[in-house]
């Protein structure tokens, strides 16, 4: 879940705290960079060397192919061979005396055990010590970047001033370890996300401890998986020891009747239907007179998914709750929809007044920025999440684990 938002930022907090510590090295600390840069050279003087001595040994192997049998150009060639091969230990000399420069520039210290090799040697690596005091341009460099994926990833322009203002109090003018910028960005993002998720409220205890029947009505637009959403929930009410009855009040879109007929058969529950065409609000009110007198837990009412901008339709909806008087409207939206969810759910909620959320196919949601916008753009909490194509894939929606598929633990 959140695959393509938490892999973007994690590169991003990554690069820009390593720009951070390379400016400030290169401000407070010119010795070191100057230092890095010698070494660089150094390294390259060496394979330069490694070079030359590979020349020299092709050659010294040209001459001993050219040896005779006369005496007197074998001994030539010999000392040729032999000039060479001073040569070439000259140039080991060098290169040795280069890599114990490096080694003295990087200050390691060389224990007395063996090592496999030269390379070996430099493994042990100094870290920066100090802390970096992290200025207004830093922060501006980094909500650059910062907004540009979090708007790519369906973030609310509401949400995104909210997260701009937190991370901006608690990042600019704090005094931190260079080892630790990465992880104070990060959490300082989490911080921010973490305060913007409403924690919801535990609906199945709330169902519980109310008068019965318990009346809810599910909005949404068509495709949204509202249908299933619900049929998801009344399986949840039924693990929790829970009576209910579905309502059919979307009496509009073709084959909306037979559609949560077969959840409702499936699941063993009673639903009620009238015609197609039939008043919304007459069905929920059926419904709600068939769960008194059959002493049912909760009546769980299905509406027409209109779009959102009809807004003659979603006054057909304000019919149907000022006849069905519910305890909870809980509005469903897509989550890979992004900010078309989000501003359904203000749509929503301005003409009907939502009380809470459920999003659908959060699963296959890899940007995760209807998750971060919807509660707060509305004022109102997500109760869960739909995870999957079965009954049983309704989970109920967690702050920590968002937090953690953001990858901001």
């Amino acid at each position: 879940m959140f695959k393509f938002l938490k892999d973007k930022l994690s590169n991003l907090f990554k690069k820009k705290s390593r720009e951070i510590v390379e400016e400030a090295e290169v401000k407070q600390e010119p010795e070191l960079v100057e230092k890095r840069e010698e070494v660089k050279e150094i390294k390259k003087e060496i394979i330069q060397v490694e070079e030359k001595k590979q020349e020299v040994l092709e050659k010294i192997h040209g001459l001993e192919e050219e040896k005779g049998e006369k005496p007197t150009e074998k001994r030539i060639i010999e000392k040729k061979i032999e000039k060479k091969k001073e040569e070439l230990e000259q140039l080991e000399e060098k290169e040795e005396e280069k890599k114990e420069e490096i080694i003295k520039k990087e200050e390691i210290e060389e224990k007395e055990e063996k090592r496999p090799g030269f390379f070996a040697r430099l493994a042990k690596k100094i870290i920066p010590v100090g802390t970096i005091r992290l200025e207004e341009k830093h922060f501006d460099d980094l909500w650059n970047d910062l907004e540009l994926i979090l708007i790519e990833n369906n973030a609310a322009l509401e949400v995104l001033d909210k997260i701009k203002e937190k991370l901006k109090k608690e990042l600019v003018g704090k005094e931190i370890k260079r080892n630790e910028i990465e992880q104070t960005i990060r959490q300082a993002l989490k911080n921010a996300i973490s305060d913007l998720l409403l924690e919801p409220f535990d609906l199945i205890e709330k169902i519980k401890h109310s008068e019965k029947p318990y009346v809810i009505v599910f909005f949404g637009i068509n495709g949204s998986g509202k249908t299933t959403t619900i049929a998801k929930f009344a399986n949840l009410l039924k693990q929790n020891n829970l009576t209910c009855v579905l309502a059919a009040a979307d009496t509009y879109r073709a084959a909306s009747i037979e559609q949560l007929a077969i959840h409702a058969e499936r699941l063993g529950v009673k639903m009620i239907k009238h015609d197609y065409q039939a008043d919304p609000a007459a069905v929920a009110f059926d419904a709600i007179k068939h769960a008194k007198a059959a002493k049912i837990d909760v009546v769980l009412i299905d509406t027409a998914g209109r779009m959102h901008t009809q807004s003659n339709l979603l006054a057909e909806m304000q019919k149907i709750v000022r006849v069905a008087k519910p305890n909870l409207k809980i509005f469903i939206g897509e989550s890979i929809t992004g900010n078309d969810a989000v501003e359904q759910a203000k749509k929503f909620s301005e003409m009907i007044g939502i009380d809470g959320i459920i999003l659908s196919k959060a699963d296959v949601d890899e940007k995760g920025g209807t998750a971060i916008s919807v509660g707060y753009a509305t004022g109102k909490p997500i109760l869960y999440l739909g995870t999957g194509q079965e009954y049983k894939d309704l989970e109920k929606f967690d702050k920590e684990k968002i937090i953690q598929g953001l990858g901001l633990e």
